[in-house]
């Protein structure tokens, strides 16, 4: 037998075997089904059980005829070896007959291409075959894409008016011009602007803003309301900051409770106002130690948390040199304890901590309304500090800054003794612009 011979019986065979077993897995699965015919349907717990030998039968017989028809491949594939072996050929004659037909290479048979079967779907208790059914997408799926983006676009608008609300306020030009303009109390600067970042990063609140600057005479206190509300008055407009000198609007007590009527109708109408222009309004009271009662009583009201929305978006500054014993004799006495290497907001972060439990036992003393602030103490200003003043006030004036003449200047101050190697004024840059203008 021949290669040729032997591929072909081969082919021939697996056709064969395939076939049988083909016919085999019919007549089972028939059986099978025939079986289930017969059976109750209500039993379920049968057929399944049935079903299931059949499936082993199957199984167990395939593998036989598999194995039967690889055992069958050897055996011809060793006797086409054997048969392979080198054969005695006629010697090559040349003859008018044509070509031989021993150089004739023998046609290739074609082999049979399996057929791909398509897969279905057998049920135990019916012999028809069914298709897997079909899945509907789940509208679910969208709607819950839809909302994710109508939360996440939520959100970055929120965040865009957060800093849009900010950005209006300015506060990184406040801050450049507090730190230009304001001496010797760095660490009340930074406190102050980290009470508007917070309050004004958001429109929506919960009860107002309310400081309380307190500190000796001459340490910046009325200057820095002065730069505070001409910022506000640049960027909310003019209607909606308000500066309150008590001696000046109600000097006598007499008419502290017309004064306290007034006031509460112009901050009524200040909030409105500022309620329709989506903004927050200023309301500055410098030189607070004199506030009649009758007015800290109005401004109590005003600032209560149980006041409706309008009157919980505003600020409310009080500038005031209550305790401001308290804080010359706590600067004096530890001065020699402070680091000189510590920063202008540490030193501050630790006068706040000690000094504040002091200042509001004090202060609740005078009126429940101190109970409602936040406590910000300025301390002492040092003659470093009063010099950089007299340079301000002399470079507005024209004058030619000279050191020397600063010094001399800064000299006529008077001075608290001289402690850890530190000189706080006594009256801090109050009397600078009298003697500039003396010049």
């Amino acid at each position: 037998m021949s290669d040729h011979d032997s591929s072909s019986s081969a082919s021939h065979t697996d056709g064969e075997m395939e076939e049988e077993m083909e016919e085999e897995m019919e007549e089972e699965m028939e059986g099978d089904g025939g079986t289930n015919e017969k059976l109750d349907p209500s039993s379920s717990l049968y057929s399944f059980s049935s079903s299931l030998r059949a499936v082993i039968r199957i199984k167990q017989k395939y593998q036989a005829m598999k194995k039967r028809r690889q055992e069958m491949v050897l055996a011809l594939g060793g006797a086409g070896a054997l048969r392979g072996a080198p054969a005695r050929t006629s010697p090559k004659i040349f003859t008018f007959d044509g070509p031989s037909n021993s150089l004739i290479p023998p046609p290739s048979v074609p082999q049979k291409k399996k057929r791909r079967r398509r897969k279905r779907v057998l049920f135990p208790n019916r012999r028809q075959r069914r298709a897997v059914p079909r899945q509907e997408p789940s509208r679910a799926k969208y709607c819950l894409y839809l909302l994710c983006t109508i939360v996440f676009l939520q959100v970055y608008n929120a965040i865009e008016n957060l800093d849009d609300h900010v950005l209006r306020y300015d506060l990184e030009g406040l801050e450049k011009t507090l730190r230009r303009e304001v001496f010797g109390q760095q660490g009340a600067v930074e406190g102050l602007l980290s009470h508007l970042k917070d309050y004004l990063s958001t429109y929506i609140h919960n009860k107002p803003l309310v400081v309380s600057l307190h500190g000796p005479t001459g340490v910046g206190k009325s200057h820095l309301g002065r730069l505070l509300a001409g910022h506000f008055r640049s960027v909310v407009g003019e209607t909606l900051v308000l500066q309150y000198y008590v001696l000046h609007h109600c000097p006598l007590e007499a008419d502290a409770l017309q004064c306290a009527h007034n006031i509460s109708a112009l901050v009524s109408v200040m909030v409105e106002q500022a309620e329709e222009e989506e903004k927050i309004p200023l309301f500055i009271f410098d030189e607070a130690e004199h506030l009649h009662i009758e007015i800290l009583d109005a401004l109590q009201q005003l600032v209560a948390s149980t006041q409706s929305n309008e009157y919980q978006n505003a600020i409310y500054l009080f500038l005031s040199n209550l305790g401001h014993a308290h804080i010359t004799k706590h600067l004096l006495h530890n001065s020699t304890s402070i680091s000189m290497a510590m920063t202008a907001s540490g030193r501050h972060s630790n006068l706040v901590k000690e000094l504040t439990p002091v200042l509001r036992n004090t202060l609740k003393k005078l009126h429940p309304l101190w109970w409602e602030v936040a406590i910000l103490p300025l301390g002492l200003l040092e003659k470093s500090h009063v010099m950089e003043c007299f340079l301000d006030e002399m470079t507005r004036e024209g004058f030619y800054p000279d050191h020397t003449n600063i010094e001399r200047l800064a000299g006529e101050i008077e001075y608290y003794p001289t402690v850890g190697g530190r000189e706080f004024s006594q009256t801090g840059c109050k009397q600078v612009v009298a003697k500039v203008n003396l010049l």
